[in-house]
């Protein structure tokens, strides 16, 4: 009896972290990251260290990272998008046309598309105030050993 209390108390914490790594997201290293936004065609490599940088800046490379700004808008994802303009809660819509949850996951296929439309219709990196406050005008992560 005591062997079977013991085997579903097991069970009972292997459900619990399974259920917890589904619903957490993933946090980037410098270069599976670099290599990630480089396969999804995101800019030249050139510019991909900016982008590092700014992820690194806005969410900690963290893809299931929510910001609550205030009761209106939250920010969302590896890019924190904001829920104000670029997409909705609950329902595609914004600028991107897209679900704000839907940037919490591990796939960035649908970040890097609409960080690219924030790029483009806002006025670049500057678009991001981590980028404008911890990249512009400063040292970049080296990306140099990430293409070998």
């Amino acid at each position: 009896k005591h062997a079977m209390t013991h085997a579903r108390w097991i069970s009972c914490i292997l459900i619990l972290l399974a259920l917890y790594g589904a619903a957490s997201g993933k946090v980037y290293q410098k270069c599976p990251l670099a290599r990630a936004l480089d396969g999804l065609q995101i800019s030249s490599r050139s510019f991909i260290s900016n982008w590092v940088c700014l992820i690194n800046a806005e969410s900690g490379a963290d893809t299931s990272k929510k910001t609550v700004v205030n009761a209106e808008w939250s920010n969302y994802g590896i890019f924190q998008i904001s829920s104000k303009t670029w997409c909705r809660e609950g329902r595609k819509g914004g600028h991107c046309n897209m679900q704000c949850e839907d940037f919490l996951n591990d796939d960035l296929a649908d970040d890097v598309e609409c960080a690219k439309i924030i790029f483009n219709r806002g006025g670049g990196f500057a678009a991001w105030k981590g980028w404008v406050n911890k990249c512009k005008q400063k040292t970049l992560p080296d990306l140099t050993s990430c293409w070998n």
